[in-house]
């Protein structure tokens, strides 16, 4: 390793994008035994991997702004989105769509909705055959439920699925790849064409949804920011409860043990939590250095932009005891795969919702004798999102 003239933060420019991509947690483990603060030039950033770290630097906004200036994010979105946002910006577009969130709508509208939607998808499962539940259940699952929070029914499954990854595609385009972007530019004017649509039936007919609540709020805010805060929320909504519900399912598949006493003991909440714990769907953030300070020993300048690895603090040795296993039976302990701090994520009761309390006990109670036939087939991929690429299981 070596270091950048005029500052102290090791350089390591053997890590490369496609290592992360593919499977850093080798990585990330090494560095937080070997270099917790690192200067990684693949990325363009200072790598934060150590629970303690990442969590203070999500704590301290004035000091660690969300305005980071080389994020793709505001390229692919085509403008500054909230999650870039801070202080009164920030609170005031997410606000704008919280009562969508409120416990109280989480009760008394979208768990029905979900359960129903929930029923029609899990019932649509051939029995006794090999499917793949990440194209078959999860994606259209999670899709499904999000055109109904979001207030655009409209929007096909197939839609959704698409613009989330286009968008999160460019959202983590640090390569700068062109044609990330076009796909990007390309579902942008396809969701605006459908937003203007959606938010003339909101007005006209209000409704429990994030867009009606925007559309029709008294001091509403821009009608591009409105469109942005949906945009957010198709990026990570679909991802999040798709790569997280397939996780949970593929730790209680290779641990027989975990999986017949969640079902027994109906351990759902405990098997979420560990398994977004164990592997975070979203792994990393970034964060603009408003003010000189240090972290470690380290002198970090202003202007840097330093990353957090909720992937690995998710695994810091200092918190968990056997950090790399999926294990429903260890001693609870805070997480951050949700972050914290005033971007803590928004729609985390929401996917609790979908698949501790709806989809996960709904899936065993129908097919109680399932099987992972070869687990060895399931792979993981991805660096700023993460989760499997596939889940053939049997449907017994």
């Amino acid at each position: 390793m070596t270091t950048v003239l005029g500052s102290d933060v090791p350089v390591d420019d053997t890590i490369t994008i496609a290592q992360l991509t593919e499977d850093p947690y080798p990585i990330y483990r090494r560095l937080r035994a070997e270099a917790p603060v690192l200067r990684v030039p693949a990325v363009n950033r200072i790598l934060l991997t150590k629970a303690a770290d990442t969590k203070y630097v999500k704590d301290n906004w004035e000091l660690f702004s969300s305005d980071d200036p080389l994020t793709p994010m505001a390229r692919a979105f085509q403008t500054q989105t909230l999650m870039r946002k801070d202080g009164e910006a920030h609170k005031r577009e997410r606000n704008a769509m919280a009562p969508a969130f409120s416990p109280k709508n989480i009760r008394g509208c979208w768990q029905e909705i979900y359960t129903k939607v929930a029923e029609d998808y899990v019932g649509r499962l051939p029995r006794g055959e090999t499917v793949d539940l990440f194209t078959d259940l999860a994606a259209p699952y999670a899709a499904r439920c999000l055109t109904h929070l979001l207030g655009i029914p409209e929007a096909t499954d197939d839609q959704m699925i698409r613009w989330s990854q286009t968008l999160i595609d460019g959202a983590g385009n640090f390569g700068n790849v062109p044609a990330l972007y076009e796909r990007s530019d390309a579902a942008n004017d396809e969701m605006n064409a459908l937003f203007d649509a959606c938010a003339d039936r909101a007005r006209a007919d209000p409704d429990a949804s994030a867009l009606s609540a925007m559309v029709n709020a008294d001091d509403p805010i821009e009608t591009r920011q409105i469109y942005s805060n949906i945009k957010i929320a198709i990026g990570g909504g679909i991802n999040e409860p798709r790569d997280a519900f397939l996780t949970i399912l593929f730790g209680l598949f290779t641990n027989p043990d975990q999986r017949d006493a969640c079902v027994r003991d109906a351990m759902w909440d405990t098997a979420f939590e560990e398994g977004v714990r164990w592997v975070a769907p979203i792994q990393a953030s970034s964060r603009l250095v408003t003010q000189d300070c240090e972290i470690r020993g380290h002198h970090i300048a202003k202007g840097e932009v330093v990353m957090t690895i909720q992937a690995s603090a998710c695994r810091d040795e200092e918190v968990y005891g056997e950090a790399e296993d999926y294990n429903i039976f260890r001693p609870r302990a805070p997480h951050q795969a949700f972050g914290n701090g005033p971007h803590f994520c928004q729609g985390t009761h929401i996917a609790r919702r979908m698949l501790a309390q709806i989809l996960l006990p709904m899936i065993f109670d129908r097919f109680p004798n399932m099987t992972l036939p070869d687990p060895g087939v399931v792979k993981f991929r991805g660096f700023g999102f993460r989760g499997p690429l596939s889940l053939p299981v049997t449907l017994n």
